[in-house]
């Protein structure tokens, strides 16, 4: 995600498992030649090859009807049309989505309004208090990730999904009426609740629901939405300038978002994999066909009951099994990956931004904040098509890098001698550049590839962790990036985030095992017959 605040405001004090051994026969069927890989500095080697699997005979029914995306995938084979594979999983992950709108929308929505909110609540002036409005927000949103793994792993994510609309329609609805400081902390807090669940809960769905060749395009839509969010939030900020009430109708809008998410879910499919292994194999059988395809039933559901009967059902897993590889060493990936996110700077940069688009005359911070989200969203369309084409690992190397060069580029362009008007020019250019690779690449790549990385079993706790290490970096950085521009000044702070940033290119170098193209229980059964044969 691939998650960034809005420019305006400083973001405040803010933001083994006992994997069971393989069945040899298992593992040679599927993997026949296994093509090696090493799994970054631990040395591991990787045996990661599209699985083939033969299908021995083929249910009755699926002889004489095909789903409308098996329909769709025949006129592709045929050269008809489009390839519109991707269409029958699109509303269900269009719904989800949602999420990412509200958690853009929350993002802006306190940025412009904060001034006029502490005037009439009557704590203008104390920049602690106006920082704890924004921050509870991540306060909540970490103990939401935290405790999302155990949620989904015990009712799915459908109703997951809805449980998390709660606190986040009553939150918008108590922010929106409140009278009193407490009541607006009580609301924020609820909305970050269910922010955090919904950011773990999104990568996980989609990662669970899309077909394999589509994953990474469909996740992308994450970026996407967070991105909407934000620039729907800014238009509606606008008339705040001119009345100091228009917050509370901000806030009433928040909560119509929310409505449609629980309403939508109701109708929107539950991930095959999870019904799968809670027992409901035909519900999981239908949800193949309509979503995937019906030439698709067997081998996803041999697929899964062979993942299953190797690991276990994940109803019964703890938080323990996180310290047993492999989920260790996806686990140190995630967390890794989200602090190195955090770290490149992100979030300073986009605050940063609206004062170096006024030293180029653009003073209006709504019209920066807008150019800032326009950005964002043009990267992230461009995610949207490359990501299945060029893989996982590419974008991430390609992004950080990129992130890396405006980054001293704005460097030399402050401390340099040059003419001021290049200078500020050369500002601009390597902010943009900046925030465009990383909707490119470290948002998008970095929430989608930690589920397809981690096993059936903890894969939402997996989430759940590197998020909750997400939110404590988003505070971090939100905390002390204002005082350290303050004590150093912004080309030796803007160094370190290129710096870090170099640092996150080589990490994806050497950590990240590239998932385009192969399902997650293919991903998963290479992983744990390497780490097992090791163990050996």
């Amino acid at each position: 995600m691939w998650v960034a605040t809005v420019p305006h405001q400083p973001a405040g004090p803010v933001p083994t498992i006992f994997t069971a051994r393989p069945n040899p026969k298992l593992v040679c069927r599927y993997l026949p030649k296994p093509k090696s890989f090493r799994f970054g500095a631990f040395g591991i080697r990787l045996h990661l090859n599209k699985y083939k699997v033969s299908v021995k005979k083929q249910l009755p029914e699926l002889e004489t009807q095909k789903s409308d995306s098996e329909k769709l995938r025949v006129g592709q084979e045929k050269g008809e049309g489009f390839d519109l594979g991707w269409l029958p999983a699109f509303p269900h992950v269009f719904i989800a989505s949602m999420s990412n709108f509200l958690f853009g929308y929350h993002i802006g929505v306190m940025n412009g309004p904060i001034v006029s909110i502490a005037r009439e609540l009557g704590f203008e002036g104390n920049s602690i208090l106006e920082g704890l409005v924004v921050s509870i927000f991540i306060v909540g949103a970490f103990l939401g990730s935290i405790g999302c793994g155990f949620i989904v792993d015990k009712l799915g994510c459908r109703r997951t999904f809805q449980i998390a609309t709660i606190p986040l329609i009553l939150g918008a609805l108590i922010s929106a009426q409140a009278h009193s400081l407490d009541e607006v902390i009580l609301g924020r807090f609820l909305v970050g609740l269910g922010i955090g669940v919904d950011t773990v809960l999104v990568p996980i769905y989609i990662s669970e629901i899309a077909p394999t060749k589509y994953r990474g395009s469909l996740g992308a839509l994450c970026q996407i939405g967070t991105c909407l969010g934000i620039i729907s939030s800014l238009f509606l900020g606008i008339p705040s300038e001119s009345d100091p009430h228009w917050w509370r109708t901000m806030l009433y809008i928040a909560s119509i978002p929310g409505f449609i998410l629980a309403l939508g879910m109701q109708f929107a499919v539950d991930s095959p994999r999870w019904l799968c292994k809670v027992g409901r194999l035909n519900d999981a059988k239908a949800v193949i066909k309509n979503v995937w395809g019906a030439s698709e039933v067997e081998k996803a559901i041999e697929e899964f009951q062979s993942v299953i009967k190797n690991d276990g059902s994940d109803l019964d897993s703890s938080w323990l099994e996180l310290l047993k590889v492999p989920n260790s060493r996806v686990a140190f990936i995630g967390g890794s990956l989200f602090v190195l996110q955090q770290f490149a700077g992100i979030n300073g940069v986009l605050y940063f931004s609206s004062l170096t688009f006024q030293d180029v005359g653009i003073t209006s911070s709504a019209l920066a904040s807008l150019l800032i989200g326009v950005t964002n969203f043009a990267g992230a369309l461009c995610a949207l098509y490359l990501i299945d084409k060029q893989g996982r690992q590419k974008l991430l190397i390609g992004s950080y890098l990129g992130m890396a060069v405006s980054m001293f580029l704005v460097v030399c362009a402050i401390s340099f001698p040059i003419d001021e008007q290049l200078s500020d020019n050369l500002s601009i250019l390597g902010t943009v550049v900046y925030i465009f690779t990383f909707a490119i690449g470290a948002g998008p790549v970095t929430g989608l590839i930690i589920p397809e990385l981690s096993s059936n079993r903890s894969r939402g706790k997996i989430m759940g962790f590197s998020f909750s290490a997400h939110w404590v970096c988003n505070f971090l950085v939100g905390l002390f990036f204002l005082d350290l521009v303050e004590k150093f000044g912004v080309a030796p702070v803007y160094g370190t985030f290129g710096a870090v940033s170099l640092l996150a290119a080589i990490f994806a170098t050497y950590f990240i095992v590239e998932t385009k193209g192969r399902s997650l229980e293919e991903i998963e059964m290479s992983l744990s017959s390497d780490f097992m044969s090791r163990d050996k």
